[in-house]
C-alpha cells in the first residue's frame, strides 16, 4: 500500500500567504515517486487548516494512524494555527507511531508547535523555547528589518546553499550513489532548530552557514522513535520526527521563482536553483528519502 501522507499547513485558505497551493511542486514530486515495482510510493492529501464550529480542524483534531502514516506539518502561523484539540490529535498520532516532518521559519512562526512537546522542543523561537545558547538570540539577517531572531541568512530565495552533512552520514542525506547531498534551497531568514540536552534519540544531521555573519547554524534534526507503554498507547514506539529550519526548503518559489510568491515578500530573488540542475536534484533526493525514512 502507498504511504499515506498528510501535507498540512496551519494557515487558512484564500489569503495572500504561504498556503498549500504554494507547495504544489512538493506535492507533485511526492505523487511521482514509485517503489521498486513501479507502483506509487505515496498517497498525498494536501490541505490548509479548516475550522469547524468549535474552532478545531476536523482532520488534525481527529488525526489517526487509521487514516495517515505521516504528517508533514508546515507550521506557518504565529501561535494561533493549532487549537488544543488539533495539538492533542497530532500528539496522539505521534504516539501511535506516525512519522512527522515539522518545519516553520523565522522568529515566532510555527509557535503553535510549542504545545506539542515532541515537536516544539526541537524548534527554537523568539519568545518561547529560545535557543539555550544566548549568543544566538540576536539578529543574523540584518537586511529585512521587520524580522527578528532566529533569522539565519543562507542566501536569496531562488538560490541554493552549500550544506554540511554531519558524520555519520544520515540516510536522509544520502544520494542513490551513496554520496552526500550537498545543496539545499536558500532563504534570507531561516528559523532555529536543535536538540535539547539529555536527548539521546535525536541529533543534528546537517548545518548551513550564514552569508551575513559566517555563523554556522542547524538545518535538520532527525529523531528516532522511542519505546513506550504499548498497553497504554497501542504502539510500541512513537513515530520518527524530522525538524527543519525553514519551509522554504520545500516551497515552489524556492524551487522555481517563476511560480511567484505572496505580495509581502520584498527580498530580490536569485537564479541558482534554475542555473544548477544538481540543486533541484539534491532537494528531490532529500524529499524522497524523507518519505521513506519517516515510514520506516
Amino acid at each position: 500500500m502507498p504511504t499515506r501522507i498528510l501535507l498540512q499547513t496551519t494557515l487558512l485558505s484564500g489569503g495572500d500567504d504561504w498556503t498549500i497551493d504554494r507547495f504544489s511542486m512538493l506535492e507533485g514530486y511526492l505523487r511521482s515517486l514509485t517503489d521498486e515495482n513501479g507502483k506509487p510510493l505515496c498517497e498525498v492529501t494536501a490541505r490548509d487548516r479548516q475550522l469547524d464550529a468549535n474552532g478545531d480542524d476536523p482532520v488534525l483534531s481527529q488525526l489517526s494512524r487509521a487514516d495517515f502514516d505521516q504528517l508533514w506539518l508546515l507550521a506557518l502561523d504565529t501561535g494561533d494555527g493549532l487549537s488544543p484539540k488539533d495539538q492533542a490529535g497530532i500528539l496522539r498520532f505521534h504516539q501511535q507511531g506516525g512519522g512527522i516532518f515539522s518545519t516553520r521559519d523565522h522568529q515566532d512562526m510555527g509557535l503553535s508547535m510549542v504545545a506539542i512537546p515532541p515537536l516544539g522542543r526541537f524548534h527554537y523561537f523568539h519568545t518561547q523555547n529560545l535557543d539555550p545558547d544566548e549568543s544566538r538570540c540576536c539578529e543574523d539577517d540584518c537586511e529585512t528589518k521587520t524580522i527578528s531572531f532566529p533569522n539565519y541568512h543562507s542566501g536569496s530565495n531562488g538560490d541554493y546553499q552549500q550544506i554540511t552533512p554531519l558524520e555519520p552520514l544520515h540516510d536522509l542525506l544520502r544520494r542513490p550513489d551513496g554520496s552526500a547531498i550537498a545543496l539545499f534551497p536558500a532563504h534570507p531568514h531561516e528559523g532555529g532548530v536543535g536538540v535539547p540536552d539529555g536527548t539521546s534519540h535525536a541529533r543534528v544531521i546537517a548545518t548551513g552557514v550564514s552569508k551575513i555573519t559566517g555563523r554556522e547554524f542547524n538545518l535538520v534534526v532527525a529523531a528516532e522513535g522511542v519505546e513506550q507503554d504499548g498497553q497504554r498507547t497501542g504502539a510500541s514506539k512513537t513515530g520518527r520526527i524530522v525538524a527543519q529550519s525553514t519551509f522554504h526548503h520545500l516551497a515552489d518559489y524556492n524551487w522555481d521563482v517563476g511560480t511567484g510568491c505572496p505580495s509581502f515578500v520584498a527580498e530580490p530573488p536569485g537564479t541558482g536553483m534554475k542555473d544548477n540542475p544538481q540543486a533541484i536534484a539534491d532537494i528531490h533526493c532529500y524529499v524522497s528519502n524523507l518519505a521513506r525514512w519517516l515510514g520506516s
